[in-house]
């Protein structure tokens, strides 16, 4: 896992910048009730995806365990960013009407410690918002993924949608709603994953260890148009609701 502290300073510039912020965040309102009044945005990083989730009547939180990224979101949002691991919020039970986790749950090998506290705080009625198969995203069909996508081992992953489902159930959470939003400025080109791949990033996604990567950017390298990106990925958001309570 990357060091986000460090990774704080060009993480923006590295990931889409505004284009995709703008799509994730219109993609997390599209799936919050319209009486929502309380989001928090868990993971929230540098701020550019929570700063963009404005609505009328709708107050945002945002919280990140990484001392860099929650420097840089506080300067975005002042007085509304604070540091704090997702699984143990600052925050009561049933106190706020929305969680959102946008790239967060494919990070961590502890995705349902992350539904439980988010069950923990929300209002009845209220919904987590989440993005899930974030890896498999990145399948578009392009030549770089027929020698990847083979080897890719979306079984691990922390965030595929089957597992949120199973952790959302087992907190009382039930499924409420599905978008989309495309990844803009994250296709791929040959070079940069061959990189990547010989650094370590993507150790999560395959078996065999560095050997087998190795071997895989050896192949991306023979690949034509090496500085060309591929297609975008299209990232799947979902929403679980926490039931209203119902007179006895």
């Amino acid at each position: 896992m990357l060091d986000y502290d460090t990774e704080a300073d060009r993480y923006d510039e590295t990931r889409g910048g505004v284009p995709r912020a703008a799509a994730a965040a219109e993609a997390v309102l599209s799936l919050l009730p319209p009486t929502t009044g309380t989001l928090v945005d868990v993971a929230c990083g540098t701020g550019l995806v929570t700063e963009r989730l404005t609505r009328p009547g709708l107050r945002v939180l945002g919280f990140d365990a990484a001392h860099g990224m929650a420097r840089k979101a506080v300067r975005r949002l002042p007085g509304r960013v604070a540091r704090a691991d997702g699984r143990t919020l600052p925050l009561p039970d049933a106190s706020v009407d929305a969680v959102s986790a946008v790239w967060l749950l494919h990070l961590v090998p502890f995705a349902d410690e992350i539904v439980a506290e988010a069950a923990r705080v929300l209002r009845p009625g209220g919904v987590l918002v989440v993005t899930v198969d974030k890896d498999a995203a990145h399948d578009v069909g392009s030549d770089i993924d027929r020698i990847l996508a083979p080897r890719r081992s979306h079984d691990r992953a922390s965030d595929r949608a089957d597992r949120v489902g199973a952790h959302a159930a087992a907190h009382g959470l039930v499924p409420s709603g599905v978008s989309r939003f495309t990844g803009h400025g994250q296709g791929a080109h040959p070079r940069g994953t061959a990189d990547r791949l010989r650094r370590g990033h993507y150790a999560s996604w395959f078996g065999g260890g560095p050997r087998a990567c190795a071997a895989l950017a050896e192949e991306l390298a023979a690949l034509p148009d090496q500085d060309r990106r591929r297609a975008d990925p299209v990232y799947r958001l979902v929403s679980y609701a926490k039931p209203p309570v119902t007179p006895a």
